[in-house]
């Protein structure tokens, strides 16, 4: 599985893993930050993370451009590096007002932009030497399983930086106060919400006795709390950076563009007439404008979906599902299933029994811990956005090693078959969510009352969405960055790799219309119900242009 990959596949992987950390440690946090902080409705979050969502992803067409005419790959991504940290710094300001915030985005947005594509791009040059050609969509499964790895401690970290701020305040997270205290200071609260308030600020402590204070202090110090949180991506920058310039010599004959390539005499492998530069073209537009559906559903997990952890799911956890709260121990089956594919696929005794040892090994820590959890533990709502990445790095041997053997037998799905099959499995997903949401009271229903339900479902109900989700995502992400370095015409491959995220940027910004109606009066089932119908209709239409799809790889 790792074996016959450039290393320079492992080292820009680690790179953008130290990057990933921090990014998915702000967003684990950011729209409960958004509504803790300043009291805002759904629908305003909704904008705020879909408009930053959509700059993230949008922005890499500048970084893009920037990298294939002006300063090529390697250094747009150093640049980007830089300009992210000052934006994490701004992030991590406690008090900070809205012009603040929005300054603070911006900048982040831009490095995100400078950074993301062109390193991708790097790694497709990798697979353009013809001994790795053969292994461009395995690299990149490789390469998306390896930067996950810093998502999946992300919302861990997050959770444990708000407890630790929040603790020395002598407050404890709960979800129903921030509604509650923003309405009890803005006048709008119902009788019945300042009964509840009362009742959760005398469970904070015998200290609290005025819920002015009250509402004041909590607001302000889970802000904080939510803030040195964000700083913890200045860290994991750091250390980003450090991978990726002390790695430079394993990727740097993959540092170039077609500018460069041309000033130093060496000729594209690849010559295309204008008309197959146009097919191309034509041929990730349709891919592009398919994946918009995609994430603009996808990305529902930093925003309705940890809604619905927050306001419809059990703050506690019990019995077996308990052993996934605990990111150590998600690490550790992580270990298991690579040691397991490695016994099958060491050629040597040695090294089957040193993957065998560490498979006891990992399997004795994870029963030993999960004996040692507590019967049932509490758990935060952004807790269960660290599944999706847990599932990406533990599916990843398995998804390889089924298109290894599909391919072995001639029957491999091409790549835009395989990004059609998981808008499938993203619609599958959200029937999920929409069975457990019937007979649930609306968020509209429930806004008086701090937005919490007085019915919570089973966790699972959650974790299984993000198993079903993350299915699909294997099937998409990677196959579709795989498929962009592979067709993309090479004078244009910075561009096209900027397009892929353009079109992700107009998904990322469209989660806001599912935030819109999240507080209207439609039925909770109903909001996932659209979320399944974009995603069959663009599977509908992504089959019916497959052979034109198909015919631009030849």
């Amino acid at each position: 599985m790792f074996k016959n990959h450039p290393k320079g596949l492992y080292a820009l992987a680690l790179a953008n893993t130290g990057e990933r950390f921090g990014y998915y440690t702000m967003l684990a946090i950011f729209v409960l930050f958004l509504q803790a902080k300043f009291g805002l409705s759904s629908a305003v979050t909704g904008q705020i993370f879909g408009g930053f969502l959509a700059a993230v992803y949008f922005l890499p067409v500048v970084g893009g451009l920037l990298a294939d005419n002006v300063w090529g790959y390697g250094k747009t991504v150093t640049i980007g590096i830089i300009v992210m940290f000052f934006g994490y710094i701004l992030m991590a300001i406690p008090g900070m007002g809205m012009p603040v915030l929005i300054a603070a985005l911006f900048v982040i947005a831009l490095g995100t932009g400078l950074f993301k594509g062109n390193l991708q791009v790097l790694v497709g040059n990798l697979y353009d030497d013809p001994k790795y050609k053969t292994r461009r969509d395995p690299g990149f499964s490789l390469f998306y399983m390896a930067i996950n790895i810093g998502a999946m401690f992300a919302p861990q970290a997050a959770t444990e930086v708000v407890n630790f701020f929040m603790g020395k305040a002598g407050l404890r997270y709960v979800a129903d106060i921030p509604a509650l205290a923003h309405q009890y200071l803005d006048g709008t609260i119902t009788m019945e919400g300042t009964t509840k308030l009362t009742e959760l600020m005398s469970q904070q402590g015998a200290q609290f006795t005025d819920l002015a204070s009250f509402s004041n202090l909590y607001i302000d110090n889970l802000s904080a709390s939510y803030n040195y949180g964000f700083g913890v991506a200045c860290i994991s920058l750091i250390i980003s950076m450090i991978i990726y310039l002390s790695t430079k010599k394993l990727y740097k004959h993959a540092d170039f563009n077609a500018k460069q390539k041309t000033a130093a005499g060496v000729s594209e492998e690849v010559i295309l007439t204008p008309k197959q530069t146009k097919d191309r073209i034509v041929a990730l537009g349709l891919v592009f404008a398919v994946v918009i559906f995609f994430w603009m559903s996808f990305h529902q997990n930093g925003l309705t979906m940890t809604y619905f952890a927050r306001d419809y799911t059990q703050n506690f956890v019990d019995g077996w599902t308990r052993i996934g709260f605990n990111v150590i121990n998600l690490a550790l089956i992580c270990i298991g299933i690579y040691s397991l594919f490695s016994i099958f696929q060491s050629k040597t005794l040695r090294a089957k029994l040193i993957s065998t040892a560490v498979l006891a090994v990992a399997a004795v820590f994870v029963v030993i811990k999960y004996i040692a959890m507590n019967p049932d533990i509490g758990i935060a709502p952004q807790i269960f956005q660290q599944f999706n990445p847990f599932f990406v790095v533990a599916l990843t041997p398995f998804s390889i090693a089924i298109f290894a053997w599909l391919a072995k037998i001639k029957k491999e799905p091409s790549t835009p078959r395989k990004i059609g099959f998981g808008m499938l499995v993203a619609a599958a997903g959200f029937a999920i969510l929409a069975i457990a949401s019937l007979g649930l009271k609306s968020p509209a229903e429930l806004k008086g009352v701090g937005g919490v339900s007085n019915i919570l479902l089973d966790p699972n109900w959650l974790i299984g969405t993000y198993f079903t989700l993350t299915f699909a995502e294997l099937l998409l992400s990677p196959m579709g960055i795989s498929f962009v370095t592979k067709v993309a015409p090479p004078k244009y491959k910075g561009l096209m790799m900027g397009g892929w995220f353009a079109a992700t940027a107009v998904g990322n910004y469209l989660t806001s219309v599912i935030a819109a109606i999240w507080e209207s009066e439609i039925a909770l089932w109903a909001v996932w119900g659209v979320l399944i119908a974009c995603c069959l209709l663009s599977a509908i239409f992504l089959f019916s242009v497959m052979k034109r799809l198909e015919n631009s790889t030849k």
